[in-house]
């Protein structure tokens, strides 16, 4: 049974012109253990599918599917609080601006124990520890001092990565990772995917890559899919 299957998925967004059709008629599955890339130009309506999957649109979205299955549960089907529990936990997504998505107002060490206190009702010193943890294991030196330092005052790869330690902090089934290295350097672009790709071999996630760098597609991709103009090709 695939880990993710999506049927005939179409996203619009209401405007003052009207309906526009961000994605039409997309399928695409991923098993277990298994690296998709998702690749297309900028606006091809990559992020917007997997916006949907995890359930982050705006109210202006309308999203339509034969078929939206996530382990064999009907996403669709799901209230908010029930989607809720599988986002975040089960499925998890890094984004692609990760100074833009960590709150400027937290600490990097509350964000990541945030997750653990909703999802695994951890105590406080269990989640200090598994943050700790979860710094080292995606590569920030001085995880003890960074748990109380502010996005501002790290770099864009720490920030990147504090962001690969909350996406992964509750060994999800699933990892979605958006352009992960577009606001990064070469050297940093290369640490981060080694990462995710060890991350997913050790875990045995499924991953999927959105990206439109090929380089990132021939080094990390079992599959790929291409979009374009919000269509499957």
């Amino acid at each position: 049974m695939p880990l993710l299957e999506i049927k005939n998925l179409t996203v619009s967004f209401d405007t003052a012109a009207g309906p526009f059709m961000a994605v039409q008629g997309i399928d695409l599955s991923i098993e277990p253990r298994e690296v998709l890339a998702i690749v297309g130009e900028s606006g091809s309506g990559k992020s917007v599918a997997m916006l949907a999957v995890m359930g982050l649109l705006p109210n202006t979205a309308t999203v339509k599917a034969d078929r939206m299955a996530f382990d064999g549960v009907d996403l669709l089907e799901l209230g908010p609080s029930e989607r809720r529990k599988i986002v975040g936990k089960d499925i998890s997504m890094i984004f692609q601006e990760p100074i833009a998505s960590l709150n400027p107002c937290f600490t990097a060490g509350f964000q990541i124990e945030e997750v653990l206190r909703f999802h695994l009702g951890m105590d406080r010193a269990q989640r200090r520890a598994r943050a700790i943890e979860l710094m080292k294991l995606v590569g920030i030196a001085d995880p003890e001092e960074r748990l109380n330092s502010f996005p501002h005052q790290m770099s864009g790869g720490q920030c990147q990565r504090v962001m690969i330690a909350i996406a992964i902090a509750c060994n999800p089934k699933l990892l979605i990772a958006d352009e992960p290295t577009t606001a990064l350097d070469v050297t940093f672009q290369k640490q981060i995917l080694d990462l995710l790709v060890g991350l997913q071999a050790k875990y045995g996630m499924g991953l999927i890559m959105i990206t439109h760098n090929m380089g990132v597609v021939a080094e990390t991709a079992d599959r790929v899919i291409v979009q374009y103009k919000g269509r499957k090709m």
